[in-house]
């Protein structure tokens, strides 16, 4: 336990440490470069759009994946109703 909390300790102290060099290194502004109100706005119309579609397409995705189950449920159940396959030899 004591190890544990020395180990903590250290990575939380490390990052601590290190956290202000990450955010200096260009200015501050990240990959992207300097951002304008433009580029805020369309980040946000992209989020607008995509999460509608990504419900819409991962609801159609279930939709189908159900589908195919209810399929598979009845045909499971009318193989156990037909009496060829019930019994044994």
């Amino acid at each position: 336990m004591r190890r544990l909390v020395t180990t903590l300790t250290f990575a939380l102290l490390l990052l601590a440490v290190s956290a202000p060099s990450a955010l200096a290194y260009n200015d501050g502004r990240g990959f992207y470069g300097a951002t304008g109100d433009k580029a805020v706005t369309n980040a946000g119309f992209i989020l607008i759009v995509f999460f509608p579609l990504f419900a819409f397409t991962m609801s159609v995705i279930q939709r189908r994946l159900d589908k195919r189950k209810q399929a598979h449920l009845a045909a499971v159940k009318a193989r156990r109703g037909d009496r060829r396959w019930q019994g044994g030899w």
